[in-house]
């Protein structure tokens, strides 16, 4: 009589290192991924948008988090770096560029910016390196702003046409769905296997003890570039992404609040989780959007405070989130979701 065993048993060395690893969680996998691609036929065009929303600011957070999850470097500058990629694939759209060929260039204009700004990580960390990343954040839309406005429109900023593709016009909120979603599913994956690479290992080694790491022949300095090159990239393939989202961009759109936002999605996500920023960023959209709609029902119950009751909620409602994850579950929403795995996995046992 054949004896069936319990559980996943690695057989081989590709076995070991797969990240889906039996049928169940292949079926799972695709039965999630057909449910990504027709959502937009069945839900309402107020919710997709909220999606595409989501799906912009997971691409930009998984930037952040490889600098900052993985490597240890903060940075306050992402929305900056989103605004050069924005910008990118404006301008080559404004001279006759698909806007479909500008989103890789978007993101290595955005990339080389950010190789820029990480040059002083070799001599500061921490809180002074938050300073140095607040300075591009401070400088890059200004540059915008005030530089050449020929070229990038000064404060108005430029004005995208909806791009084609296949006789399809992306114009609405269901055909900007398909490109941002599968934007996010290739960054999400590529992002999961750099951390399995020599270069994320060599990031979370700089991370847990740079000391250590360069007494084991790690350049810091070229592996920290590599990051802030990576960050810089998904922010400016975000940018892009943003910018057909929008269709009309400036610079007050990448504020050093956004830049904030996306730190405390990392933070309430989960710092060095490929699950992070995805957790992060649907629960802090979700947020941000439940203020909106809270806002005429309190308008009706404080009508004294209705003319700012619409800017100060999303901020309150962030930072009492924020303050409540850094007490109660400083690893992020990913390790609850991990906890919660182990113990469906030992039921009933679980306590």
């Amino acid at each position: 009589m054949a004896i069936r065993l319990a559980g996943d048993y690695d057989t081989s060395y590709a076995h070991d290192m797969a990240i889906i690893r039996n049928r169940g969680q292949w079926a799972m996998t695709i039965g999630f991924l057909i449910l990504l691609f027709v959502a937009p036929f069945f839900l309402a065009g107020d919710i997709v948008g909220i999606l595409n929303l989501i799906g912009i600011s997971i691409i930009a957070v998984i930037g952040l988090n490889i600098l900052l999850g993985y490597t240890g470097q903060i940075s306050l500058g992402q929305a900056a770096f989103m605004c050069v990629g924005s910008y990118t694939s404006a301008v080559l759209v404004k001279y006759g560029v698909s806007f479909w060929i500008t989103i890789p260039f978007a993101g290595l204009v955005a990339g080389l910016v950010g190789l820029l700004f990480g040059i002083p990580s070799l001599r500061i960390k921490g809180f002074y390196l938050a300073m140095a990343t607040l300075a591009a954040q401070m400088i890059i839309p200004w540059f915008f702003r005030n530089v050449r406005v020929d070229i990038f429109g000064g404060m108005p900023g430029l004005k995208l046409p909806p791009p084609e593709l296949g006789g399809i016009v992306f114009n609405t909120q269901e055909t900007l769905y398909f490109p941002i979603i599968l934007t996010v599913i290739v960054c999400v994956i590529t992002a999961k296997n750099i951390a399995r690479t020599r270069l994320g290992r060599a990031l979370i080694a700089i991370r847990d003890n740079d000391l250590a790491a360069e007494l084991l022949g790690i350049k810091q300095f070229s592996y920290k570039l590599r990051a802030f090159f990576l960050s810089a990239f998904y922010a400016g393939l975000a940018g892009a992404l943003w910018a057909l989202y929008a269709r009309s961009i400036n610079p007050e759109q990448f504020s050093l609040q956004q830049s904030v936002w996306y730190l405390g999605m990392v933070v309430v996500g989960g710092m060095g989780s490929a699950l992070g920023p995805i957790l992060g960023s649907a629960f802090l959209r979700l947020l941000d959007e439940l203020s909106v709609q809270l806002t005429p029902m309190l308008s009706k119950i404080f009508p004294q405070l209705e003319a700012g009751l619409l800017a100060a909620l999303a901020p309150i409602l962030f930072g009492v989130a924020l303050m409540l994850f850094l007490v109660f579950e400083p690893r992020g929403l990913a390790h609850r979701w991990e906890i919660l795995k182990a113990a469906w996995r030992l039921r009933p046992f679980a306590h």
